[in-house]
Order: structure tokens, then C-alpha cells, then sequence
């Protein structure tokens, strides 16, 4: 117990938003930038899919194979992405997934068939992984008292990225056409933009950031110092991570929040055209309320967490995650059965808000599960999130009515909240992080 004390003296016990100086705030905000930039690459497809669709002839079933092949892969990588943060440290492996993660966006572009699309797509999938790592950096470098409030910000602002690409892309592809470039080579243009932004913030986060608040794992273990989990392999980790009943549960949680946001991410637009009437520019603009929610609300999550955690513990983040899931289940099924267009967008924003601030509170319990595997642990959750819009995309696809698969979404998601109630910690495992967490507070409380 006592390395892991001396490990947690050295994290930050608060976040000063506006400081680079120190290692911490140097990750936090390397961590929300690259994560934009692989959320913006990741969905920069999307917005330009009624170009591309013209282009490949594609029918409404390769549409939905394209959604579907955009998460898949997420789900293998996100598994692999964490145990490496422990073998090799977060700053090698988010600048590896920037660098190589960079090859299919350009891939995508120079695609001249729906095969060599779909399977640029599938690849591109993999920076979605992104994710894990975020989370993953920012526990290893802030204290238990605001690691909920740091992850969940983290990822917020990363996630605003889905929204951007939305808004931003069509605007990329205008202004190439103005130049008298043709339609058919203008979005290709396009997609070079992400692609060459992910390589410049691969460059930077190897340049600017460190693995922990002492320094990178290579040479803190040259000096004996026990950092990550060296001594076990990535497939250790996962195992170690996979035997914890709790990290299954968060699975479930988490697929029925991320999940679901992925999935409204790509269905959203086309709901309010086709179920509402709207113009494509109108249900674009009222499809990124949504997402842009992501700036606030998944950080609110995390605060949320952190304070009620200050009265009743790890008990208290469990009882929040649960309030959230339910209440996001409830008004999602609301949102299914709405058929005025102003109540639809209320509806919407009320239950986008539960779903970014559970996502949030899921990872302000991440950090708590298992300190020893916590690649594995955000690494197997992380996963859980694409295995639920991988499944909500082929809900659909058997389907073919959204609003039916809402509804359907939304009675899941309510029964999935009552799974975090089986959450339990040991009464040796709630004192240790009671001692670690007063630690940060004493400490905090002696700065100031």
C-alpha cells in the first residue's frame, strides 16, 4: 500500500484550467485535444456521406454496413489500447495511435470503390481507441478527489469533436469547391484535413506530455520505481481486469450510455428528415444540439460524482451513476414516442444531458475499480460503449424504423440501470480509498 501512497502524493489535487506548467494540466489538455482530433477524423465520413453516396451508388444497406464498420473495430482495439498503457505508457501509445491512426483517414480519401470505402472505414475505426488512453492518462495523473471532474472534462471536450466534424466538414468541402475544384475530388480534399491534423497532435503529445506525474514509465522502472503493471502482459491485465463482476456491470452501463450517444451521432439527422420533414441543413443544425452538449454535460457527470462522493463515498458515485442511466433510459423513451418537432427537441436535449453526464459518472468510478489493472478495467468498459451502438446499429438494420428501435433502445437502457445497484466494494477496499482520497483533500487543503 504504501508505493501506491507514494505514487498518489505526487497527483494533482486540483485543476487549474488555464496552467500548462505542470505535468498534469499538460496532459489534460494534450489528452482532450488529441481525442478531439481523433473523434473529428473519426466521424468526419459522416457529414459528407449524401457526396459519397452519390459518388459510390450506395443503398441504404451499405449505408448501414458503413455505420456499423465505423464502431466494430473500436471494440478490439479499446480491449488492446489499455493493457498497453501499462506496458508502455500512455504518451508512446496515444502518439503510435495518432501516427498510425493517420494512414486510413488518407486511405479513405483515395477510396475509388464501396469495398475499398468500407474497409478504410473499418480501419478508421480504430482510432476511436483514443478514448481509452484519454481516460486512462488522466487518472494515472490526478488525485481521487478530482480524477471523476478531470475525466469526465477530458472527454467532454473530446467528444465535441463528433459535434465539430458535423458542422465543420461541410464547411471544409464549401470552401475547396469555391476554388473550382470538382465535387468528386473535393471531398477527398476534404478528408486530408483530419488526417493531417492527427499527424501534427501526434508530434505534440510525444513533445509536450510525460506517462505520470514523476516522469515516463521507461525510466522511472530503470530506477526501480513500480509504475503500470510491467510485470504482467497485456493479456494478464485483461484477464485481471475481465475477473471483476464490476467491470462487467460498468460494460453494460456504459454501453447503454456512449452507445447509445454514437448511435444518435449517426441517426439523429436523418430521424428529423424523414420523421419531421425537415430541410437537411435544419435537422443537421438540431442534430448537433446533441452532441455539443458533450462540452459541459459529460464533465457535470464527473463533478457530480466527485462532490457526492466527498459525503458518502464510493457507495455515493454507484447511487449517481444509477439516478443517471435511469433517467436518460426514461426520456429517450419519451424522445421515441414524440411526434411535434418542439417537443421532440426538448425531449432530446433533456435525455442527451443524462446520457453525457452518465457517461461522465462512469468513468468517475473507473479510476476506483481496480488500481492494479486499470488499462484493463478502461480498456474493457471503453469497449463496452461501441458494443452498444454496434448492437443499436444492428437493432436497426433489422428493424428499418428508428422509431420503433428507440423505443425499444430506450426500455433497454432503463433495465440497464438497475444492473449498477449490484455493485458492491468491500469494506477494506472503501477505508484504502477513504485514506487516499482525505490524502488529496489534506494535501489540496496544505496548498492552498
Amino acid at each position: 500500500m504504501s508505493s501506491d501512497m507514494n505514487l498518489d502524493a505526487k497527483k494533482a489535487t486540483e485543476i487549474k484550467l488555464f496552467s500548462f506548467s505542470t505535468p498534469a494540466m499538460r496532459a489534460f489538455h494534450m489528452t482532450w485535444l488529441a481525442f478531439f482530433v481523433c473523434f473529428f477524423a473519426w466521424f468526419a465520413c459522416a457529414p459528407l456521406m449524401p457526396v459519397i453516396k452519390g459518388e459510390f451508388n450506395l443503398t441504404k444497406d451499405q449505408i448501414a454496413n458503413i455505420n456499423i464498420a465505423a464502431v466494430a473495430i473500436t471494440i478490439l482495439i479499446r480491449l488492446i489500447v489499455g493493457p498497453l498503457c501499462d506496458k508502455y505508457g500512455p504518451r508512446k501509445t496515444y502518439t503510435a495511435l495518432l501516427l498510425l491512426g493517420s494512414i486510413p483517414v488518407f486511405g479513405v480519401a483515395a477510396a475509388n470503390t464501396y469495398e475499398s470505402f468500407l474497409f478504410f472505414r473499418l480501419l478508421i475505426g480504430a482510432i476511436g481507441a483514443s478514448f481509452v488512453i484519454t481516460q486512462y492518462h488522466t487518472s494515472v495523473m490526478f488525485a481521487p478527489n478530482v480524477v471523476g471532474t478531470a475525466n469526465a472534462a477530458s472527454a467532454g471536450w473530446g467528444n465535441a469533436g463528433g459535434g465539430a466534424t458535423q458542422a465543420i466538414m461541410p464547411l471544409i468541402l464549401g470552401a475547396i469547391l469555391m476554388f473550382g475544384v470538382e465535387q468528386a475530388m473535393g471531398w477527398r480534399v476534404a478528408l486530408l484535413v483530419p488526417g493531417v491534423m492527427m499527424l501534427i497532435v501526434g508530434v505534440m503529445y510525444w513533445k509536450l506530455t510525460q506517462d505520470c506525474p514523476q516522469g515516463n514509465f521507461k525510466e522511472l522502472r530503470a530506477q526501480g520505481v513500480e509504475v503500470g503493471n510491467v510485470k504482467k502482459g497485456g493479456t494478464a491485465i485483461l484477464m485481471q481486469a475481465a475477473r471483476n463482476y464490476r467491470v462487467w456491470i460498468l460494460f453494460t452501463s456504459y454501453a447503454a450510455c456512449f452507445g447509445i450517444e454514437i448511435f444518435i451521432h449517426n441517426i439523429a439527422a436523418m430521424y428529423y428528415v424523414d420523421h419531421f420533414n425537415m430541410g437537411l441543413k435544419e435537422a443537421g443544425m438540431t442534430a448537433g444540439i446533441f452532441g455539443l452538449l458533450a462540452l459541459f454535460a459529460r464533465a457535470l457527470g464527473g463533478i457530480v460524482s466527485d462532490k457526492v462522493a466527498l459525503k458518502k463515498g464510493l457507495d455515493g458515485r454507484t447511487k449517481v451513476l444509477f439516478a443517471l442511466v435511469l433517467l436518460e433510459g426514461i426520456f429517450l423513451f419519451v424522445f421515441s414516442q414524440v411526434n411535434v418537432v418542439m417537443f421532440a427537441i426538448i425531449a432530446m436535449t433533456i435525455f442527451g444531458l443524462f446520457t453525457h453526464m452518465a457517461c461522465g459518472a462512469t468513468y468517475a468510478l473507473v479510476p476506483f475499480i481496480d488500481r492494479d489493472a486499470l488499462g484493463g478495467v478502461a480498456g474493457i468498459i471503453g469497449a463496452g460503449g461501441n458494443v452498444g451502438a454496434v448492437a443499436a446499429g444492428f437493432l436497426l438494420k433489422g428493424l428499418l424504423d428508428v422509431q420503433t428501435c428507440l423505443s425499444i433502445l430506450g426500455i433497454l437502457v432503463t433495465i440497464a440501470a438497475f444492473s449498477v445497484v449490484l455493485i458492491r466494494f468491500t469494506t477494506e477496499h472503501k477505508v484504502k480509498e477513504q485514506e487516499l482520497f482525505e490524502q488529496a483533500l489534506l494535501e489540496r487543503n496544505t496548498a492552498a
